[in-house]
């Protein structure tokens, strides 16, 4: 496996990003190249803490998405960890799409949150991809978990209809010559970020050898029920099934990607019936850029801290 590291220097002065890096090895799981990947994840608050959140970001954002969430929990004296998704952010990014596969990403996380940080008793908060592997997580070993946050997010088995809005997206991912991070995350915002956020956006992908993941991930999503995930995911699902903890569902009203997953979540696992699932008003699909505040806020109240 040839692995790709975007330069430091991309990520000096980030808008209202002051948090410092992390690393960690984990096993590459490919037998030929390199034996390892450097994963990067942020770590702040108290690591003795009693509650932590688990931060997991989608497509094709990083950990820069959840940096207005992140003070406002570890003030609250709660572990924030966020993760950059390999390929993504201040990991290392595997050059060749190929090597970006669903199973591998979710045992990437696995080795790194579980194996690596040890991570128990987690809040997961998730969005986009960050559900789609966040919660794989969850079915493989569910008493590592405390409680979810589903955030414009899904399963998919593909053995529902797809979105048209979704398709759209998978086919432009696939056909444009050009994969403008930047310019996708502003676009999946209810209000539009500044030139210098949408700019620190693109700074993990110096140039499009370094998009490969953000190319792979639409791909990755079941839409048939003969993708080669879709048995995972129904397999997760029946675990999901018996999950009694509390599990909140906080879509925002803007986002046609997801639009109406919720209410799956909601009439099948048991822990969604101990709490309410609030709507969070004003978010595009990357809520976290438009409502980050709001969604914190949401994060608290399901732990039972309060603000």
């Amino acid at each position: 496996m040839e692995l790709l590291r975007t330069p430091d220097h991309h990520f000096e002065d980030l808008p209202a990003y002051p948090f410092a890096p992390n690393y960690l090895d984990i096993p590459s799981l490919d037998p030929v190249g390199e034996e390892s990947i450097r994963v990067h994840y942020l770590d702040e608050g108290p690591i003795s803490a009693k509650e932590t959140v688990l931060l997991m970001h989608g497509e094709p954002s990083w950990s820069y998405l959840y940096r207005k969430m992140i003070p406002i929990l570890s003030d609250h004296g709660i572990r924030t960890i966020a993760p950059d998704l390999v390929g993504f952010g201040r990991s290392d990014k595997p050059a060749k799409r190929g090597d970006y596969t669903y199973v591998r990403h979710v045992e990437w996380m696995r080795s790194l949150l579980f194996e690596g940080l040890g991570l128990k008793g987690v809040t997961l908060v998730c969005q986009d991809w960050g559900g789609l592997i966040g919660l794989r997580l969850l079915a493989l070993d569910p008493d590592k978990f405390s409680r979810v946050l589903a955030a414009n997010t899904g399963l998919p088995t593909g053995d529902g209809r797809v979105s048209d809005a979704f398709l759209a997206w998978q086919k432009f991912s696939q056909e444009t010559p050009e994969m403008p991070i930047g310019a996708i995350v502003a676009g999946g915002c209810a209000t539009r970020p500044s030139p210098e956020v949408i700019a620190a956006y693109d700074a993990p992908f110096p140039d499009e050898s370094f998009k490969e993941g953000a190319r792979q991930f639409p791909v990755l999503v079941p839409t048939s029920p003969e993708d080669p995930a879709s048995q995972d995911n129904r397999e997760a699902w029946e675990v999901l099934r018996s999950f009694d903890k509390p599990f909140m569902c906080g879509f925002s009203d803007g986002d046609p990607i997801t639009r109406g997953a919720d209410r799956l979540f909601i009439e099948t696992i048991p822990g969604a019936q101990l709490v309410d699932h609030p709507t969070i008003h004003g978010g595009g699909h990357f809520l976290q850029e438009d409502k980050g505040e709001e969604l914190a806020k949401v994060t608290l109240e399901l732990i039972g801290k309060g603000i």
